[in-house]
């Protein structure tokens, strides 16, 4: 017997049809004798909407106030995922996220888990239940509702899936696997059989709407081996685990990102902890900054530029307004209207000219670059947002035929 958890995200979910497809996938991997613990996103757009619904009350509402709300729309689909069970003649229970044990801290809207207490889970699975928890979601120490971040559903399954030693966590989606591209706008985009946690974990960083990055720093973490496959077909899907094949494909894929600003920081003193003024009054307001460029500007001075996400721009404003005497620059610039194109894969780290085969690429697209970050996994490059498209189907033609 093997212990399965099944992740179905809200396009999986999205109306009766597809919550009872969704139930007779979970049904059949029952019968073949398995536990199976199921987590579910919101239907569709439901997030979305109740976003909007709270928008229309305050335009800025309490993060506690937003996560007692957007919780709702779990726990709808963990209820009518265990009616569906009911109504197929499986034993089912539905659970939120605090009865399936998930306890976090208290940083509404993105908690971290603490912990995870599974026994219910546990006597619920020794009952024959098949278990359906609502993702996304759990509960802090004042026993306020909280939730993971946008795509927690996924994390709450792996994590989950880890602390219940399960077998195997599934992620369901209305894609085949992870591509090398986005095959709805890449022709040619390749279905992978596997990808390392460290290549998927990347592209989840960089704009791939596949998994959560947090879902797979904590497989490679606990080493939980995931599949993402589709909940539309019996295919096999994409193994994300720890150790691929030896040799493999020389990229992994190629992925952009348009939710994000470049600020430019012009004239600052060219003196020691100018960086660290602006820096590190970013990090203390949880603010991820992503690629970063020093340069010389006029009268012996350096202008930093660097990338942030858009949803994280007005309070970064805020912070270097408010540290405008210790930064000491001259003039802020925004740039809003940028992309990030980024190409992932273990095989760059000792194979030379791949930086210059994608330069060459957008060159012959007509693809000006901005910036340029490297590791020894990933190239990004910073475009106009306008060119997002064109540069990744460039860069995917040059590698993948």
């Amino acid at each position: 017997m093997s212990l399965i958890v099944m992740k179905f995200g809200g396009s999986s979910v999205a109306n009766t049809e597809k919550i009872f497809n969704a139930a007779r996938i979970a049904a059949k991997a029952y019968d073949e004798g398995n536990e199976v613990v199921m987590v579910v996103s919101a239907q569709g757009d439901t997030t979305d909407d109740l976003i909007e619904m709270a928008g229309k009350i305050d335009d800025n509402p309490s993060k506690r106030e937003m996560d007692m709300l957007l919780t709702t729309g779990e726990q709808i689909s963990c209820s009518l995922m265990a009616m569906a069970l009911h109504k197929l003649g499986y034993k089912s229970i539905s659970m939120t996220g605090w009865q399936a044990g998930f306890l976090t801290d208290s940083h509404y809207s993105s908690a971290r888990i603490r912990r995870i207490d599974t026994e219910r889970i546990r006597t619920e699975l020794d009952e024959k239940n098949i278990v359906v928890v609502a993702g996304f979601q759990g509960i802090n120490r004042s026993d306020d509702l909280t939730t993971l971040g946008r795509g927690g559903s996924d994390t709450s399954a792996v994590a989950l899936a880890a602390a219940l030693n399960a077998d195997m966590c599934r992620i369901y989606t209305d894609v085949e696997g992870v591509f090398t591209a986005d095959p709805r706008k890449v022709k040619g985009a390749v279905k992978l059989d596997e990808i390392s946690f460290d290549e998927m974990l990347e592209l989840a960083s960089l704009g791939a709407q596949v998994l959560q990055n947090r879902s797979v720093e904590l497989a490679k973490k606990y080493n939980v081996n995931i599949e993402v496959r589709s909940s539309l077909t019996d295919n096999p899907g994409t193994v994300v685990r720890e150790v691929t094949k030896m040799e493999g494909m020389l990229i992994k894929g190629v992925t952009k990102d348009t939710a994000i600003v470049s600020m430019s920081i012009l004239g600052v003193p060219d003196e020691p902890g100018i960086a660290f003024a602006i820096f590190s009054r970013l990090a203390k307001c949880g603010i991820n900054v992503d690629i970063i460029l020093q340069s010389e500007g006029n009268d012996g001075t350096q202008d930093i530029t660097f990338t942030i996400p858009k949803s994280d721009l007005a309070q970064a404003q805020q912070v270097l307004a408010d540290g405008k005497d210790a930064i000491k620059s001259k003039e802020i610039k925004l740039y809003d209207n940028v992309a990030k194109v980024s190409i992932v894969g273990a095989g760059m780290a000792s194979n030379s000219g791949v930086a210059s085969r994608i330069f060459g690429a957008l060159f012959e697209a007509g693809v000006n670059i901005m910036m340029i970050s490297t590791s020894e996994i990933k190239i990004s490059v910073l475009i106009n947002a306008n060119d997002a498209d064109r540069a990744v189907a460039a860069i995917h033609d040059e590698f993948i035929k």
